[in-house]
């Protein structure tokens, strides 16, 4: 690490407490002895899954994001819950927002999406071998979450993200991997067994 940018903190005070967002506004003091305010928020962390099926085609969602006043096309993911791994959160995110499991499991990548103001973590995670749970056996929507599930061909994604119609960053950087994973350019991540 190159310690002449290394930060350290003098002080640290909870400014917020959200149902699972906290805001800290803390005092840092920089190498030359200088002290400058840092706020940030406390993650988390979440997991997103890029949902392959038999044929080629990615399972996707589309959701209202409140901040932007707009519904998005987005790779389906949640928060990590208290005592859960990230790949248990992807397995039950999965499930509750499509109606799907998957039979294999594989890391893709690890991506910290606003690291100017957030510790925010994502475990992005490839799953095949779909397969779509009967009605009430398994999508289960959180309160006030309403979701449309899609399927898309990579090539429709991988033109969505080149002509700026999938903004959201999770799943430009997903759609981006599995492109340069199908192209030939990069292996196959070594999958598990659900």
């Amino acid at each position: 690490m190159s310690e002449h940018l290394r930060e350290s903190t003098v002080s640290s005070e909870l400014v917020f407490q959200g149902v699972f967002l906290r805001v800290r506004k803390d005092v840092a003091r920089l190498s030359d002895g200088s002290e400058h305010p840092r706020e940030w928020v406390v993650h988390p962390g979440a997991a997103a899954i890029v949902g392959l099926g038999d044929d080629g085609r990615v399972l996707m969602v589309r959701q209202w994001r409140y901040p932007m006043q707009r519904a998005y096309l987005e790779i389906p993911a949640g928060k990590i819950d208290p005592g859960e791994t990230s790949l248990q959160t992807a397995r039950r995110e999965l499930l509750e927002e499509t109606g799907h499991v998957a039979r294999e499991w594989a890391p893709l990548t690890q991506i910290h999406p606003a690291i100017g103001f957030s510790n925010e973590l994502i475990d992005l995670y490839l799953a095949r071998g779909l397969e779509a749970r009967a009605a009430g056996e398994g999508r289960a929507l959180d309160a006030g979450e309403r979701i449309d599930v899609e399927w898309r061909t990579l090539g429709e994604l991988f033109d969505a993200v080149r002509a700026g119609r999938l903004p959201d960053v999770k799943t430009q950087i997903a759609v981006l991997h599995l492109q340069r994973i199908v192209d030939g350019d990069w292996a196959w991540p070594a999958f598990s067994p659900a």
